[in-house]
C-alpha cells in the first residue's frame, strides 16, 4: 500500500511529539515539517530526517494530510488553506476558537470528500478505548470529572476551559448522547490572564448531570472520571490507564458493597497519541469517518464556549457590582 505523505504545521511542545511519531510509522512519509521559528523548524526536522519549512503553504501540493498543531487561534486559517487546497488535515483541540469558524471548516471538508480528526487524545487512552469497546457504559444519570495539573506555563492564551476541560467535555458527550439542557459554571483567573480554575455542571435531556472541575493550578496532576448508572458505576483513571467497575450482583452478599461485584482493570500504558495518530492515517488511507470527527470536536467546542460565557458573565458583574 502507498505510503500517506504527511506534513506536522507547529512543531513546538506538542507538534514535535507529532513529527516524532509519523517518523517512526511504517505506513507514513512524514514529508516535512513547518514552523515560523526557524531555528526549531530546522531543528526538528534534522532530528527526524525530513525537510524543514517555515510557511506552511509550502507543503501544498506535496502532502495528503497534515497535523494541525498551531495556536489555537491560528487553528482555523491553517486548516482552511490547507481544506481549500484538498488536503486532509488533523486538527488539536479544540477544533477553532468559534462554532462559525468550525461550521466552515466542515462544510468544506463536506463538499469535498475531505477528512477533519480532532486532536481529543483521552478518546484513545486505553482506558476510555476499552470502556467503548466493551460498551459497560449504558445509560450515565450522574457523571463527576476532575482534571488538575500542576502550573506549566503553557497554553495560558487560551481559559482552562479550552485547554483542559475540553477533553472532559467530549467524553462526556460520546457517553451521554444527549442535548445539553441547562449549564452552570464557575471560574477566575489566577495566574494567566485567562481562567485557570473552572467548575461547570450540565444537565442533559436525559436526566443525566455532569459536574466537571479543571485546574492548572494544582499543587498535583489528576485526570479522573466517574460514571453511575442503574446498577453500575464507573472509575476511570486516566493517568494510570485504570477502571473500578462496580456492577450490582445479588449472589454477592458480602465485601465493601455487599450485592455488588468489583471488579479492578489495569490497562498497559500504551501510547494514546501514536493511537491517534495511528488512527488518523488509517482514516485518509482508506477514507474512512474519522473517531473523532469535525461534528464532534464542534460539539465539544459549543459546551466550552457556552461555559466560558456564564464564567465571564458572572465575573463582570462582580467588577461592576
Amino acid at each position: 500500500m502507498k505510503k500517506v505523505r504527511i506534513g506536522v504545521i507547529g512543531v513546538g511542545y506538542l507538534g514535535k511529539f507529532h513529527a516524532e511519531k509519523y517518523a517512526r510509522m511504517n505506513d507514513v512519509h512524514l514529508i516535512g515539517i513547518v514552523d515560523t521559528n526557524h531555528s526549531q523548524a530546522d531543528k526538528i526536522a534534522s532530528k527526524f530526517n525530513t525537510l524543514a519549512y517555515y510557511d506552511h503553504r509550502k507543503l501544498m501540493g506535496k502532502v495528503d494530510a497534515v497535523s494541525i498543531a498551531v495556536p489555537t487561534s491560528e487553528h482555523f486559517s491553517v486548516s482552511r488553506d490547507f481544506l481549500e487546497n484538498d488536503i486532509d488535515v488533523l486538527i488539536e483541540k479544540p477544533i477553532t476558537t468559534t462554532l462559525e469558524e468550525a461550521d466552515t471548516l466542515i462544510q468544506i471538508a463536506k463538499s469535498r470528500g475531505l477528512i477533519i480528526q480532532v486532536g481529543q487524545l483521552e478518546r484513545f487512552n486505553p482506558a476510555i478505548a476499552a470502556l467503548q469497546d466493551q460498551d459497560v457504559v449504558k445509560k450515565p444519570m450522574f457523571i463527576e470529572a476532575h482534571r488538575l495539573s500542576i502550573y506549566r506555563g503553557r497554553c495560558t492564551d487560551v481559559s482552562v476551559v479550552l485547554d483542559l476541560m475540553i477533553h472532559d467535555i467530549d467524553i462526556i458527550l460520546s457517553f451521554v448522547k444527549s442535548g445539553v439542557q441547562e449549564i452552570h459554571a464557575s471560574g477566575i483567573p489566577v495566574i494567566s490572564n485567562h481562567v485557570d480554575i473552572a467548575n461547570a455542571r450540565l444537565s442533559f435531556e436525559t436526566g443525566c448531570v455532569a459536574n466537571i472541575t479543571a485546574s492548572r493550578i494544582s499543587a498535583k496532576n489528576e485526570r479522573k472520571i466517574r460514571l453511575f448508572q442503574k446498577d453500575a458505576y464507573v472509575s476511570v483513571d486516566f493517568a494510570n490507564h485504570d477502571i473500578t467497575l462496580i456492577r450490582k450482583r445479588d449472589d454477592h452478599t458480602d465485601g465493601i458493597f455487599p450485592g455488588a461485584d468489583i471488579q479492578q482493570l489495569s490497562f498497559s500504558k500504551g501510547d494514546a497519541l501514536e493511537n491517534e495518530l495511528a488512527a488518523f492515517v488509517k482514516a485518509v488511507a482508506h477514507r474512512e469517518l474519522p473517531e473523532v470527527t469535525g461534528q464532534m470536536g464542534r460539539d465539544a467546542l459549543k459546551v466550552a464556549l457556552c461555559i466560558m460565557e456564564q464564567i465571564h458573565a458572572a465575573n463582570l458583574r462582580y467588577i461592576t457590582s
